[in-house]
C-alpha cells in the first residue's frame, strides 16, 4: 500500500518516514514540504540517506496526491488538517491527522482553545488512542491521533477511571516533554541557551491538551472530569513523564488497584506495567512505541500517584499513527513498530 505524508520536513515527519521505511507493507507515496519544495529529504536530514532520498513536493495538488495514496499522514501544525480534510472530504482515502483539529468530539471546544474557526467541522473523525478505540479506528475515514501529552496522561489514569477506584474531582496531572514537543520551527524558548541547564513550566492553566484530556476522562468516568494540567520543558530530545494524582475513593487497595491496571492493559503489546511502587524512565522508552506504568499510593494524603513516560515523537505521535493504520488496514497492530527502545 502507498503511504504519503504532508509535512515530511517536522519531527513527527520525519519520523513518519524512518517509520515507514521499516514497514514491510507499505511504499512511500508522495512527501511534501512547503518550505523546502523541490529538495531531497536525505539532504535535509542525513540520517536518511541511502534509504529514503525521495524529492519534497508541495501539497498544492493534494487530489492527486490522494488518487495515489491509499491513506495520507497530515503532520502539521493545527490549523491545516481541517482545510486538507474538508478539501478531500469526498476521496476515497483515509487521513490520519497527527495535529489537533479533528480530536474534540465537539468542534466548538477546538474554536475555543485553539482560536480557530474549525473548517471541516461535519467530518466526524475516530479519536486515535488505539488501546481504547481500535474497533472504530478500523472502519474510520479520518483518525484524530492524540497529542503526546494527551496520550501519556490518559494511559495512566484510565483503568482507574474507568473501574471507579478515584474522584473525579481535584485531579492533577504534572508533566514533562523534551524540546522536540515543541516542533522544529525556530523559537527562542527553544534555543540551546535558553533549554541547556534550564526546566520551567509553560502554558499553565491554559494548555490546549487540557480539554482533550478531560474528554477522555470524562467518557471513561461517564461525568464531568475536569483536572488541572501543567506542562514543563526538559531539557532532552526525546520523551515525557507525565506524574498523576488521583484521590481514591473510600476502602480501595493495592491489590485492587493492580488489578484494574492488568485487567485494563495486561493483553496490550505496547503497554508495560511496572507495578507499585516502581518509577518509570523516559530513557527506557526512548525511540520505541512503548509506554511504561508506574503506580504508588499514598495512605497519608488518600492519593494514588501514577507515572507514565513515553516517546513524544512515537507513541507521542508516529508510532501511534503507524499503529493506527496497521488497525485501518488489517495488518498485525505492531508491524513495524516492534523496535526496542535505544540504550543509553
Amino acid at each position: 500500500m502507498k503511504a504519503s505524508v504532508i509535512g515530511a520536513t517536522g519531527y513527527a515527519g520525519v519520523e513518519l518516514l524512518r517509520l515507514l521505511d521499516g514497514h514491510p507493507e507499505v511504499q512511500l507515496g508522495v512527501i511534501t514540504s512547503e518550505s523546502s519544495t523541490g529538495e531531497n529529504i536525505s539532504a535535509l536530514y542525513p540520517h536518511l540517506a541511502n534509504r529514503i532520498d525521495m524529492g519534497l513536493a508541495s501539497m498544492q495538488n493534494l487530489e492527486q496526491i490522494a488518487a495515489e495514496s491509499d491513506v495520507i499522514f497530515i503532520a502539521l501544525p493545527h490549523g491545516h488538517a481541517m482545510k486538507i480534510g474538508a478539501q478531500l472530504k469526498y476521496s476515497d482515502v483515509r487521513i490520519i491527522d497527527l495535529g489537533g483539529d479533528y480530536r474534540f468530539s465537539d468542534h466548538k471546544v477546538f474554536e475555543e482553545w485553539y482560536k480557530l474557526r474549525h473548517a471541516d467541522p461535519d467530518t466526524k473523525a475516530v479519536y486515535g488512542l488505539t488501546e481504547f478505540y481500535r474497533d472504530e479506528v478500523k472502519n474510520a475515514r479520518v483518525v484524530a491521533n492524540p497529542g503526546c501529552y494527551t496520550t501519556c496522561s490518559i494511559l495512566a489514569l484510565a483503568p482507574l477511571f474507568k473501574s471507579g477506584l478515584i474522584k473525579t474531582s481535584g485531579v492533577i496531572v504534572d508533566a514533562k516533554s523534551g524540546t522536540t514537543g515543541a516542533g522544529r520551527s525556530l523559537k527562542l524558548g527553544s534555543l540551546y541557551c535558553s533549554v541547556n541547564e534550564n526546566f520551567h513550566a509553560y502554558g499553565v492553566a491554559s494548555h490546549r491538551h487540557t480539554p482533550e484530556i478531560e474528554q477522555i476522562y470524562s467518557r471513561l468516568a461517564c461525568e464531568p472530569v475536569v483536572i488541572q494540567f501543567t506542562p514543563h520543558l526538559l531539557p532532552v530530545d526525546r520523551g515525557i513523564l507525565a506524574t498523576c494524582y488521583a484521590e481514591l475513593k473510600e476502602n480501595v487497595s493495592d491489590e485492587s488497584v493492580a488489578e484494574a491496571f492488568e485487567g485494563f492493559y495486561g493483553k496490550e503489546f505496547f503497554i508495560r506495567l511496572l507495578g507499585k511502587g516502581a518509577c518509570p524512565e523516559i530513557k527506557n522508552v526512548r525511540a520505541s512505541n512503548y509506554v511504561d506504568l508506574g503506580w504508588e499510593i499514598d495512605r497519608r494524603t488518600g492519593r494514588i500517584i501514577v507515572m507514565s513516560v513515553l516517546d513524544n515523537l512515537v507513541k507521542g505521535a508516529a508510532g501511534q499513527a503507524v499503529q493506527n493504520m496497521n488497525v485501518m488496514f488489517g495488518f498485525d497492530e505492531a508491524c513495524g513498530l516492534r523496535q526496542l527502545p535505544i540504550y543509553p
